[in-house]
Parts: structure tokens; C-alpha cells; sequence
């Protein structure tokens, strides 16, 4: 994209919006959606933030449409974007959306993922209550209680409240967290304990200590090569 192409995105992003309100009013609310999902992925890498209110309309839009597997996408896509932008009480919400969707459509194993998700970010906003309420709540799903993703996340909790980095570290190594979408797979790898795990055991703890951040960056390296265009 060429700079001048680039200073019109957002009057080009404007047109499009004004487009979405006309097919809205004419009863086309497709269509209109559609357009404000293309303004979306026009402005995403200029301008995250209006990027994600894009989104987030698209998403209101197909779900008052009941077409709620294109609002899913939407709102996903506005999770990750403010996730990248460590705008993360908003991506808590964002989220807590996406999984009552997927809740009501009976997709449970998608809402376990998202609980994933949710915790980490509970986590790198230093909010363990909130990380753990979110947990408790999935209970309430059936299947929950009792899948891998239920044990990797009681783990991931009792190490962080023990400010064991190890431990933290190793359950944000499984493939259940390295596989997650990109931006949730970093918040995984980079997910320090409070304190910094400081009280660990053992004199030789000390010597992984310094080689620890560095495996952690090529970890978090590698996953940018591989799954660079995300999962889902």
C-alpha cells in the first residue's frame, strides 16, 4: 500500500461506514456487516482501535441477524486485536462475550478455550480473583470439570498464587496453551509470577533463572513462524 493510498484509508473506511448505515436502514443488514467487516480488515494494521469498534459492530449486527457463527468470527477477531494492544480489560469482556455465544450454541469445548484465554489475560492484568472466578464459573459447563483444560488451569492458578514460576512455566508450555492463537500463546510464554518467582527451591534454580527468559523469546519466536496466521 502505497503512503498516499495509506492517509485515504481513512476517509475510504468512513465511506464504508456511511455504506453499512444505508444497507442497514434499506434492510440489508448482510450486506451491511459484510462492509463494516471490510473496513475492519482495511484499517487493522494502521488503525487498531477502529479496527476493533469495526469489528464489534459487525458482530452486533450479525448477532442481532441471529447469524451468530459470523458474529463469533467478528468478535474473535476483535479479542485478538485488543489483546495485541494490551488493551486487556477490554479483551476480558470481549471474550466473556465470545464465550457466552459459543455457551449458547453448545459449542463447550470452544468455551473451555476461551476460559484460557480469559485467565491469562486475568493473569497479565494481576487480577487473580477475576482469573479464578472465571474458572469456578466454567463449572458450570458441561465438561468442564474433568478435561485437560480444566487441570492445566487449576495448575496454572496454584503456581501462580505459589509464585512458582516453574510451574507456570510448564503448564504455559503444553501444546493446550502453545497452540492457542498466536496472541494467546505469547500471553502464555510471557506470563511472570508476582515477585518473579524469586522463592524458588533449589541453588541450580538460580542457573535456570538466566537461561529461562531466553527460552522462553525463542519459544515465542518459533510460534510466530509457525502459526503466524493464527488458528482459527
Amino acid at each position: 500500500v502505497s503512503v498516499q493510498e495509506m492517509q485515504r484509508l481513512p476517509e475510504a473506511v468512513q465511506l464504508i461506514e456511511k455504506a453499512s448505515m444505508m444497507y442497514l436502514e434499506n434492510g440489508t443488514p448482510d450486506t451491511a456487516a459484510i462492509a463494516l467487516e471490510r473496513a475492519g480488515k482495511l484499517i487493522e494494521n494502521v488503525n487498531p482501535e477502529k479496527a476493533v469498534q469495526l469489528y464489534q459492530q459487525a458482530a452486533s449486527v450479525f448477532e442481532n441477524e441471529e447469524r451468530l457463527r459470523q458474529a463469533l468470527e467478528m468478535l474473535g477477531k476483535a479479542s485478538r486485536l485488543l489483546v495485541r494492544g494490551r488493551r486487556l480489560d477490554e479483551a476480558a469482556l470481549s471474550l466473556q462475550k465470545e464465550k457466552s455465544i459459543y455457551k449458547e450454541i453448545e459449542n463447550y469445548p470452544t468455551c473451555y478455550k476461551k476460559t484460557i484465554a480469559q485467565v491469562l489475560v486475568h493473569l497479565h492484568r494481576n487480577d487473580y480473583v477475576a482469573a479464578e472466578r472465571c474458572v469456578r464459573e466454567s463449572y458450570s459447563i458441561p465438561g468442564f470439570n474433568g478435561s485437560e483444560d480444566c487441570a492445566a488451569l487449576e495448575q496454572l492458578l496454584e503456581g501462580y498464587d505459589q509464585q512458582d514460576q516453574d510451574q507456570v512455566s510448564e503448564v504455559c508450555n503444553l501444546p493446550l496453551f502453545k497452540y492457542m492463537d498466536n496472541d494467546y500463546a505469547k500471553l502464555g510464554l510471557t506470563l511472570v509470577v508476582p515477585g518473579g518467582g524469586i522463592k524458588k527451591k533449589s541453588p541450580n534454580a538460580s542457573q535456570d533463572k538466566t537461561r529461562g527468559p531466553a527460552t522462553v523469546g525463542s519459544h515465542a519466536d518459533e510460534e510466530e513462524d509457525e502459526y503466524s496466521g493464527g488458528l482459527c
